[in-house]
């Protein structure tokens, strides 16, 4: 089963049953974990990431869902951190979900999403190249720290390192922005102060763990983590979304698909 190509707002329409290529077919496997030319584990390949149920069969199948980070794992709010994290709807599309004007859903919420990601990796970097929105990101690997004065933008300033056979990606320099899809009535947001910890390895040849830490300081005591799932899908392919182009959700108003219909 492969996704459809959403054109924007909460992916409301992502438990839409939907066919692509490769759909019918035996999936690919390997039988050992492949490598980097400088020994590290290669992440390289399309994966379904935490916006999928990982519910894999016989057939390629990885069914997208909406996801969220869960209640439960959450720190302790700082005085005042509540409302700053639990915003209440506004009636103003701009703030409730700016998703619904084509505006970037920023990292970490980009993650989250239920479309594929290709990762590129070679000795020193790691390219993450996202099928929504078609945002990508650059992350050395080498160990180097962030650059001073970084600028806030909706995907952050990203660095790496390695831990034995982990993948850990710090991010940070991300403007104040919605951090998940929305809860209603309320928005979940993060402050420009949120630092991000992702942490991946595999956990066999075809699947990883994804760990993201969520440390703000403006709005909680301490930091606290989710954990999620990668799934490899070697008959997938990135497709082109564009957002402006069908946009079913323009404004928050959705209009049913064909294959909804």
């Amino acid at each position: 089963m492969r996704k459809i190509r959403l054109p924007v707002l909460l992916w409301l329409a992502v438990f839409v049953v939907m066919t692509a290529p490769g759909w019918g077919q035996a999936v690919p496997t390997r039988q050992s974990i492949p490598h980097t030319a400088d020994g590290k584990p290669d992440f390289t390949g399309l994966w379904a990431g935490p916006g999928f149920t990982h519910r894999v069969g016989p057939n390629d199948t990885d069914t997208p869902r909406v996801s969220n980070f869960d209640p439960k794992n959450f720190a302790p709010f700082k005085p005042g951190g509540e409302a700053l994290f639990m915003q209440k709807e506004t009636g103003e599309v701009l703030h409730d979900d700016p998703t619904a004007k084509c505006l970037p859903d920023g990292f970490p919420r980009e993650a989250l999403a239920p479309y594929a990601t290709q990762i590129l990796q070679s000795p020193g970097v790691v390219i993450f190249l996202y099928e929504y929105m078609h945002f990508f990101r650059v992350v050395p690997t080498d160990g180097r720290p962030h650059p001073k004065d970084v600028e806030p933008t909706f995907m952050g300033d990203s660095v790496a390192h390695w831990e034995g056979d982990t993948l850990v990606i710090d991010t940070i320099g991300l403007r104040e922005w919605t951090l998940d899809a929305t809860t209603r009535p309320a928005i979940r947001y993060h402050s420009d102060a949120l630092h991000v910890i992702e942490r991946i390895q595999y956990t066999d040849p075809m699947t990883a763990s994804y760990q993201i830490t969520i440390d703000d300081p403006k709005i909680f005591t301490r930091a606290w983590s989710q954990g999620f799932g990668m799934k490899l899908h070697p008959t997938w392919k990135l497709y082109e979304q564009v957002c402006e182009e069908n946009n079913r959700c323009e404004d928050g108003k959705c209009t049913a698909s064909d294959a909804q219909k």
